[in-house]
């Protein structure tokens, strides 16, 4: 068992709290933030610890750190928490869901991975990776650091995803192919040819069609 600090007092520390107190051995001691954004003493009724005095309060060898931040500026925020963790000496855990299909490859260090996520033999995962729930992970496929990945989307058989990016809901990466870092790829997008670092994808939206869905007019 370890004792565990999660950053932040946000819906996804809440939900970091929750999966950790439910379905881990790891015990969530504490929260911390920066000290300039803490507005209580408490969250979750666990102490609210000023990340500034994190290492004396609670030092790293006798805690680890988990920080479950969203994608904001292409997952920056995440990447730049993480870097600090690793400087102050922290070590990270990382959350699989136990409702997760999973054949052990390597999962690297604060990784959140939640419910439903088919991840299939011979793939590998980086460091800081977010996999929220539903999602497929190919054969021989490759995920690398501070990527976030949303709800169900479908990665083939061996696709490489570069470092940071984000792809969105429903997202389809055909096989074989490569994605540059930093990619933005939007929800419902589908990629069929290797992309370039820094690439975005919009897929096209739902067209408003003039007439309306009442039955007793036809369509």
């Amino acid at each position: 068992m370890s004792k565990v600090i999660i950053f932040g007092n946000k819906d996804f520390s809440q939900l970091a709290h929750f999966y950790l107190t439910q379905d881990s051995e790891h015990e969530v001691v504490a929260f911390t933030m920066d000290q300039d954004y803490i507005t209580e003493p408490e969250f979750l009724g666990l102490p609210m610890v000023a990340f500034e005095q994190l290492t004396t309060l609670y030092p790293p060898d006798q805690y680890k750190l988990f920080i479950p931040m969203s994608y904001a500026k292409l997952n920056e925020h995440r990447i730049q928490k993480y870097k600090q963790g690793k400087t102050l000496g922290y070590q990270f855990i990382s959350y699989i869901s136990s409702k997760a299909t999973y054949y052990g490859t390597p999962v690297g260090d604060n990784c959140f991975i939640f419910e439903n996520n088919v991840i299939q033999p011979f793939t590998s995962i980086g460091n800081n990776v977010i996999l929220w729930s539903g999602n497929h992970i190919g054969h021989h496929s490759s995920i690398a650091d501070h990527v976030f990945i949303a709800s169900h989307v479908v990665i083939s058989g061996h696709v490489a995803i570069g470092e940071g990016c984000f792809i969105g809901v429903n997202a389809t990466i055909n096989n074989s192919i490569s994605i540059g870092k930093f990619n933005i790829i939007s929800s419902g997008a589908l990629i069929h040819k290797s992309t370039l670092d820094y690439d975005i994808y919009k897929a096209p939206r739902a067209e408003k069609m003039e007439y309306r869905s009442d039955v007793s007019r036809g369509l």
